[in-house]
């Protein structure tokens, strides 16, 4: 048996041991070792044995040689380098191992125009040093509460460095380290197996006040809410004035995600029913609201199971896909991006298995979620129907960003392989003055009722 297959069967016997969800403190040993032999995330901060994954460096925060603006795209320090392979139909049984059961579907349904390019994996990032401290506070101090529906601990980075469980890993992956603030106008471009395309486009804003840099403003997971959000839709016309705002909460024991909603034709302001879970997401439902960041709020209506850590072929350092200069008409394939200006590298990845709940209902029975070592941000997840078959397969094309010093979401790829359809979200390419701005400040009032209407008029 090779040593990485050795090494994933033996985190994943441990790991089944705590599917069940226990949360337990890291040993003193682990608190010891972060920032030494592991980054301050917990991630190993060695190579792998064959060097395709280089040892972490962390030689650079919100710069690198060759930036020449504070906020807005930049091509990134890698934006030189050209593929080392190129994964296809053909030679995907070769990568087998280190590709996704969506990854691989793809490949096979889409031969002509699906193929990922591998180029060299750089961890020369490193998140800033209040981030650090706080992870290593968690290590000793966070613990799953109300039957997993809540978390203690510091906000601002994620909870369990040292995951002991699926539901360890799954609360990280909802809690980031990411940026504060976010806003822009984001286009949707819904991809339909015919060819044609229909568009969104939204006003999009979120504050997530745990994630500031300010200590002074920075909450707590024991604060009410988590996050806030703000969508005014632009396109499709007959949605044109609609906004929607709310929050998340911190503990789903306590309270639910709440939203208000502007509909232009009553000219009023109303709460909305039940927000979350497999609620479809306008303009075409080809996603879910939980389906955001890959998962998002609560994971109540599934058991998590953290099945290992294993090397794949993901997206990652995909500043190319957010580049104003390419125009949709280039960056969007007919099944999905232009493989051409999407970037993979091989990283190490958390796979969180979550099987739907007896009694429960969701849209999808059982989901895969890939956690990158690194960031804790999920790059990749796969979603199965209640036949047990393959469904709808997502990735997000992260960025790192100069102006937060965080990696943050660009373009956003949710596959129907049922319907041979796709939609790419939170595309900002033509934006113009309004492509991403990242931790510049705002308040909950930007998040209100009132807001709700202002942003409708």
């Amino acid at each position: 048996m090779k040593c990485s297959a050795l090494r994933f069967l033996l985190l994943s016997v441990g790991a089944l041991a705590w599917s069940a969800g226990a949360s337990a403190a890291a040993t003193a040993e682990q608190v010891a070792s972060l920032g030494k032999d592991r980054t301050c995330m917990g991630a190993e901060r060695a190579g792998n044995a064959d060097g395709s994954i280089p040892e972490f460096t962390g030689k650079w925060f919100k710069t690198w040689p060759g930036q020449t603006q504070e906020h807005g795209y930049e091509p990134g320090p890698y934006a030189d380098e050209e593929p080392l392979f190129t994964i296809t139909a053909e030679n995907a049984d070769e990568y087998a191992e280190q590709l996704t059961a969506g990854q691989k579907a793809l490949l096979a349904k889409y031969p002509d125009d699906f193929r990922m390019k591998v180029y060299p994996t750089h961890r020369d990032f490193r998140f800033a040093d209040w981030v650090c401290d706080i992870i290593k506070k968690n290590a000793t101090e966070a613990t799953i509460v109300d039957d997993g529906l809540g978390i203690t601990g510091t906000t601002g980075a994620p909870p369990f460095p040292f995951p002991n469980s699926g539901l360890e890993a799954i609360w990280n992956v909802i809690n980031p380290h990411r940026a504060s603030t976010e806003q822009a106008v984001t286009d949707i471009a819904n991809v339909y197996s015919n060819g044609s395309i229909a568009w969104g486009r939204n006003k999009f804003m979120t504050l997530n006040p745990g994630n500031d840099p300010d200590p002074d403003k920075r909450a707590s997971f024991a604060d009410h809410i988590n996050a806030y959000f703000y969508t005014g839709y632009i396109l499709p016309r007959r949605d044109r004035g609609f906004v929607a705002v709310g929050y998340q909460p911190n503990n789903f024991s306590k309270d639910a995600t709440q939203s208000w909603q502007y509909v232009p034709g009553t000219r009023r302001v109303r709460q909305a029913p039940e927000v979350g879970f497999d609620t479809p997401v306008p303009p075409a439902g080809m996603r879910v609201v939980d389906d955001d960041y890959l998962f998002n709020g609560s994971p109540e209506r599934y058991t998590w199971k953290l099945v290992g850590k294993k090397e794949f072929y993901v997206p990652f350092h995909n500043n190319r896909v957010n580049d104003p200069a390419i125009p949709y008409s280039d960056l969007l394939g007919p099944h999905s991006l232009n493989p051409d200006y999407v970037r993979y590298e091989k990283r190490r990845v958390w796979v969180i298995e979550g099987e739907l709940k007896d009694g429960v209902r969701h849209i999808y029975k059982k989901r895969t979620v890939y956690a990158d070592e690194d960031t804790w941000l999920a790059l990749w997840a796969d979603s199965y129907d209640n036949r047990d078959e393959l469904w709808r397969t997502n990735f997000v094309a992260y960025f790192y960003s100069q102006e937060s010093g965080t990696y943050h979401r660009g373009a956003s790829i949710y596959h129907d392989l049922n319907a041979g359809a796709y939609e790419a979200g939170y595309l900002t390419n033509e934006r113009g003055n309004d492509w991403w701005r990242l931790n510049v400040p705002l308040t909950p009032d930007h998040f209100s009722a009132q807001a709700a209407a202002r942003g409708g008029h």
